[in-house]
């Protein structure tokens, strides 16, 4: 086992909690840096984020700010679809090149836009349609399911310039999605008989475990609505960045 996956993983899970995420996109990009094949990273990913957005969702629940009337017709049809994206298997470079433009731009728009745009999302100043919600779901859900994380990073970035909600409750929002999108996503892989590793696994549970905690207690406790704001975008733009120079500029 590389040892230093323990702290890389406790401090991605530190940070991806502070915003309501569960760092998948970050534990497959270390994963694949350890050297594993690619059917164990998949699985291990998945579980990661749903051991921190599990906790992280119950830690929101419990301080009421979960938008429950809301999120759940969301989440419930992003589910089916994350099923049915974890069990396809294709080629992914232009899809993922695509996916990291598109992504780049959400945080771009969330970090630099108006004054009076983020203070109406801090506000909650439009709520979002149902069929619109549902549509967000399950397009969203079939993505992650596809790309093998909890879907968060593509979720919040639409809640936010939507101005869905107010900051805490998008973070409760997508902690929730990631959590049972990574359990539907984790069954659609393992119908098709993808690898396990359950010793790393555990081992690493438990330093997401502890760093997803850390992050939860900072949202609640500490941070500010447009310093929550602000780390989601920073971390959407990480991960987009990573994803166009993996499939685009490094090729050229």
């Amino acid at each position: 086992m590389d040892y230093w996956l323990l702290p890389a993983f406790f401090c991605i899970a530190l940070l991806y909690a502070s915003a309501g995420f569960g760092g998948g996109s970050s534990y497959l990009a270390v994963l694949a840096l350890s050297g594993l094949p690619t059917g164990a990273i998949r699985p291990i990913a998945l579980i990661c984020n749903l051991v921190v957005t599990g906790s992280g969702s119950w830690s929101f629940a419990r301080a009421g700010v979960t938008p429950w009337r809301r999120a759940l017709p969301l989440i419930l049809a992003s589910m089916p679809a994350a099923f049915l994206g974890g069990r396809v298997v294709l080629p992914r470079q232009q899809y993922l090149l695509m996916l990291g433009l598109l992504l780049l731009l959400a945080g771009l728009l969330m970090l630099f836009g108006t004054a009076k745009t983020a203070k109406a999302a801090e506000k909650g100043g439009r709520r979002g349609a149902g069929a619109v919600a549902v549509a967000i779901g399950v397009l969203v859900g079939f993505a992650s399911g596809v790309v093998g994380i909890g879907g968060g990073i593509f979720l919040s970035p639409m809640l936010f310039l939507s101005r869905w909600a107010e900051a805490r409750a998008i973070a409760a929002t997508t902690s929730l999605f990631i959590a049972l999108n990574s359990l539907a996503g984790l069954a659609g892989q393992f119908s098709v008989g993808l690898e396990w590793r359950p010793g790393l696994t555990a081992v690493l549970v438990l330093a997401v475990g502890a760093g997803g905690y850390l992050g939860t207690r900072l949202t609640l406790d500490r941070f500010t609505p447009r310093t929550i704001r602000n780390v989601a975008a920073l971390l959407i733009l990480l991960v987009g960045t990573r994803l166009v120079w993996s499939n685009w500029l490094i090729n050229l």
